[in-house]
């Protein structure tokens, strides 16, 4: 049986396996969890990281609407890619905070807070991603804040390569004037010589909360610290040279969100300053003088507000409004126009709904307007056509059209045009993306499953090319036309929990230049990409979690290992002991041992078995 049987027929063959020995009926779809795991994601099985203590992104390596490409491991340096666009396409917004990095979208996912914190992330696309994005054109990863809870869970875990992982998160909440008050804190850190030489690493993160509820109004303040070194060869270029980055994140936050009349009417505003500093080196054993030639330190300050105004049962208004400012210096991107500025951004959504027997008729629109101190404004518009029948097999069906617009980052803009490994371009400007997609909701048999068709069109996208005779990449505008279906399916048999996702993406592309021989980013995306995530209780207190994902990369001169296709699978087996609180667990990560270059010419880690204990009070 070949590896991609192997990894997707045992847990369809368990299932029908179950399904016949428990009855013909199917219960509606619900998450199957341990009593003693927190369920960060119930989208993907396994719910923590093999080689670290968890970050948001690890919730995000087997989500059917998210690509994420990893260097090293995921929680190391990962792009995090919507539909087939790349790492700067992508938004990231927790509460009414969209966070991003100005240096390079590299770095947007560097957010240091403990997922326990968040709520389960949303994948927001078409018209969602263009009412509450911003700066980004392809997709918006988002999160709500959630609630403090009093309690905790230590956790601890070792696995090969002499890697080791803890962490902690603790919580607690009082009455205090009408409402509650609760404060947590959580901290992690983990080290690891790395499953290939000049692979290690050593992450630190503590991140602290006070939070305010009352009346279904909810405050939070928010301070969080991360830290991370990591070597990999090939790290960025494909010059077999150990490469490595030292980074540091800070964030201070502020979000305030309350319900605002019937309906889902909400008020949200939210404020947030953010330090990210790194330190890359091409080859970190060459000797550094008093001035380090990668170093970059960013910071950016936004102000943010959104909500839904409900009128007459007929019509709502959605809003938002932002600004942000954002700065950078460096030792290298000093080539470009400038090295601050100021966002400004609105967007004003009516909505207009009309019942007509079992269907309810939604008709969005609305424009946005986005604008910097560098560069020239845009407006922005937005038009959706809904069916909802909540009772009904097919729950909803739209057809819609978004545009959304994006500025590039410093990285490049600044760096130098003509020398250096990295080759900027000053004329970038504006990119546009235009999206018209068609999509239905439905529910049949206890199963849940929804399919998205859309055509987008990126103008003057930002990508990273590699021509003929220069040894180097380059920063160049591209046009790209992408056209995708995404599908996913969620139900129960017997006992067993299901959530199955397929995505299929063809791209053309006009760099408008001669003797580009390759891209790094805009072109290296899966032209079918299916994901499985399987989730089993067994008995007295075992059960077992599997991810898997299989998909046809298309072909790029600069992949050298591994080919186009690539099987990924991570195992789980977790037992409840009979010791209150007290859960073991082994995991497995890239099962098959496989060695596929998520980024072409950047070496993939290989197969990690990690053995971890963790109490939760």
């Amino acid at each position: 049986m070949s590896g991609l049987a192997r990894c997707l027929f045992c847990p369809f063959a368990l299932s029908l396996i179950s399904t016949v020995s428990a009855g013909a009926s199917v219960p509606d779809p619900a998450p199957i969890a341990l009593p003693l795991m927190a369920v960060l994601s119930d989208r993907v099985a396994n719910q923590q990281a093999t080689g670290t203590f968890t970050m948001p992104v690890t919730l995000l390596r087997f989500e059917p609407g998210v690509d994420v490409q990893e260097r090293n491991l995921a929680e190391g340096q990962a792009d995090i890619a919507i539909r087939g666009g790349t790492f700067e396409n992508t938004g990231f917004a927790v509460g009414g905070l969209t966070l991003y990095d100005p240096q390079t979208g590299h770095y947007s996912a560097e957010i240091p807070l403990a997922p326990a914190l968040l709520t389960a992330p949303t994948v927001l696309t078409g018209a969602d991603h263009a009412r509450l994005g911003w700066n980004a054109t392809a997709g918006t990863v988002a999160y709500r804040w959630a609630p403090v809870r009093t309690g905790g869970e230590i956790e601890m875990g070792a696995a090969n390569h002499a890697s080791i992982r803890a962490a902690l998160h603790a919580g607690q909440v009082r009455p205090a004037w009408g409402g509650q008050l609760g404060f947590d804190l959580a901290a992690g850190y983990s080290e690891s010589e790395g499953a290939i030489l000049h692979g290690d690493h050593r992450f630190s993160r503590a991140t602290a909360r006070l939070q305010f509820s009352k009346d279904g109004a909810q405050t939070d303040w928010v301070a969080g610290r991360q830290k991370k070194f990591f070597g990999w060869v090939n790290l960025y270029t494909p010059f077999n040279s150990p490469e490595s980055e030292d980074l540091a994140t800070t964030l201070l936050a502020f979000n305030h969100r309350r319900p605002q009349g019937p309906d889902g009417g909400y008020v949200q505003l939210g404020a947030y300053h953010r330090k990210n500093y790194d330190d890359y080196r091409f080859n970190r054993f060459a000797p550094v003088g008093p001035v380090r030639p990668c170093e970059h330190t960013t910071w950016v300050s936004s102000v943010a507000l959104d909500g839904r105004w409900v009128g007459q049962a007929a019509w709502a208004v959605g809003y938002r409004a932002g600004v942000t400012t954002d700065e950078i210096t460096s030792t290298s991107l000093t080539f470009g126009p400038f090295r601050t500025r100021v966002h400004r951004s609105a967007g004003v959504f009516p909505e207009w709904r009309r019942p007509a027997g079992a269907t309810t008729w939604k008709v969005t629109g609305g424009l946005a307007f986005d604008d910097t101190s560098r560069d020239g404004s845009k407006l922005s518009p937005l038009l959706e056509f809904a069916g909802e029948r909540p009772g009904s097999s097919l729950r909803r069906w739209h057809v819609g059209y978004a545009q959304t617009t994006q500025v590039p980052g410093y990285t490049a803009l600044n760096a130098a045009p003509g020398a250096g490994l990295f080759r900027g371009n000053p004329s970038l400007g504006r990119s546009t993306s235009r999206n018209l997609e068609a999509g239905a909701r439905i529910a049949l048999y206890g199963w849940e499953g929804a399919a998205t068709g859309f055509f987008r069109q990126d103008d003057r996208l930002v990508d990273w090319t590699f021509r003929r005779g220069v040894t180097a990449r380059s920063a160049n505008a591209v046009d790209v036309d992408a056209t995708g279906i995404e599908a996913t399916a969620r139900g129960r048999l017997g006992p067993l929990d299901l959530v199955l996702g397929y995505a299929w993406l063809r791209k053309t592309a006009d760099y408008g230049l001669a003797g580009v021989e390759a891209s790094f980013y805009a072109l290296n995306f899966p032209e079918h990409r299916l994901t499985a995530a399987f989730v089993a209780p067994l008995v007295a207190g075992w059960e077992l979690r599997i991810d898997s994902e299989a998909r046809v990369q298309e072909r790029n001169p600069l992949r050298t290992l591994g080919g186009d296709r690539a099987l990924l699978t991570a195992v789980g087996l977790h037992w409840n002991v009979p010791v209150r609180g007290l859960r073991l667990s082994v995991q497995i990560d890239n099962l098959w041992d496989d060695d596929f270059q998520d980024v072409p010419a950047v070496p993939a880690a290989g197969r990690q078995v990690s053995f971890g204990a963790a109490y939760r009070w």
